[in-house]
């Protein structure tokens, strides 16, 4: 039996409405899939908390993080909540709890699902691609660091090394081996993205990339500098299929593609390494949204379902990979049936409507 105990964060603002829609759908999916157990431990964490306590990510918690088997973590920070230096507290609970877990890949599905309306006229070939970006490193590695001289100069340094972008595009031909390849052909394609004909660091990344695709002969590869990528994903994003790139550039490009497929309620991810695995929507916290039951829950029902794949393929575990595959299809139907649309993407359907509507799903 799969047995696993799951901590949930929910954050701030929109965060403990959309982690509830997607704890019910977990639970009810869990109850289905037989040798499937799950134990969820919920804490407190984030920027209303640090506002409390002055401490937005407690000790006690990390830990308990770093000894589940996944996390699941809802949106947090909140605008007018600031540490005495005048900056939010998310990017350091963010930052430090992806250090601590040493989650080194953030994988960012974008796919376009039936019922949805991109705004592209190009996404009637379809866009079913995954952005693989290096999470630990690149210019994010200046976080906390970087160097202000007077009022005149500030500068931060990006970092490349060999180790983290093997193991970064390792996890994206992996990946491109279990997919069905691009939307235009089915070519099972990897495509480094990056600025190697300015950058020294970024050709670095292009030369450790051909490293690691010499191992992959079967799986095609690509190149592009993110500019021209920028253009690509709009023009022709049936063109791709794995895409992978450096830290800053992932964190861009991501939410390009989570625009051109309905936007961040569509858009999950998961935060993995070799020991650890962190799941959150990419959207944040909204918090004039918050306590109204509009929120769309789908981009955290679906990093749901990333998390039981991963913890499918972690310990060959059948069960959780049949409740991944559950619950993206359950999403899949409700969004393709156009009757439950929240107001983001023009309907009118609350947050517990939606998750509802996910579980009537399930139970077919």
């Amino acid at each position: 039996m799969g047995s696993y105990r799951i901590v949930a964060l929910p954050g701030d603002g929109i965060g403990p409405e959309v982690m509830a829609a997607t704890v019910r759908v977990v639970e009810k999916v869990t109850d289905g899939v037989t040798g499937l157990d799950l134990q969820i431990t919920e804490h407190e964490a984030g920027a209303a908390f640090y506002r409390k306590t002055g401490t937005a990510l407690p000790d006690d918690v990390l830990d308990d993080c770093l000894s589940a088997d996944a996390v699941l973590l809802s949106a947090i920070g909140l605008p007018d909540v600031r540490k005495p230096d005048g900056t939010e507290v998310q990017p350091d609970m963010m930052m430090g709890l992806r250090r601590a877990m040493d989650v080194y890949a953030a994988i960012r599905p974008v796919k376009l699902y039936p019922g949805v309306k991109s705004p592209l006229n190009t996404a009637d070939a379809g866009i079913d691609l995954v952005i693989v970006r290096e999470n630990l490193e690149g210019l994010f590695s200046s976080f906390g660091g970087g160097c202000i001289v007077g009022n005149d100069v500030a500068t931060d340094t990006i970092v490349i090394t060999r180790e983290g972008t093997r193991k970064v595009v390792d996890v994206a031909f992996k990946l491109a081996a279990k997919r069905s390849g691009r939307p235009l052909d089915g070519q099972q394609t990897v495509t480094c993205v990056d600025k190697a004909n300015v950058f020294r660091s970024y050709a670095f990344f292009r030369r450790v990339f051909s490293d690691v695709a010499a191992q992959h002969p079967d799986i095609a590869i690509d190149t592009a500098y993110v500019d021209a990528m920028s253009l690509y994903m709009v023009q022709s994003p049936s063109a791709y299929d794995v895409l992978v790139m450096e830290n800053q550039f992932g964190d861009i490009l991501s939410d390009l593609g989570a625009a051109i497929v309905g936007g961040l309620g569509l858009a999950p991810s998961a935060e993995i390494g070799d020991e650890h695995g962190l799941f959150q929507p990419s959207h944040g916290s909204a918090p004039d949204l918050a306590g109204k039951n509009v929120a769309n829950p789908i981009a955290m029902i679906l990093s749901a379902a990333m998390m039981f794949d991963w913890l499918a393929e972690r310990h060959s575990d059948e069960a959780a990979g049949e409740a991944a595959r559950r619950i993206e299809q359950a999403a899949e139907q409700v969004l393709a049936s156009g009757r439950y649309m929240p107001a983001d993407l023009g309907g009118t359907a609350s947050t517990s409507e939606v998750a509802a509507a996910v579980i009537a799903a399930l139970m077919k």
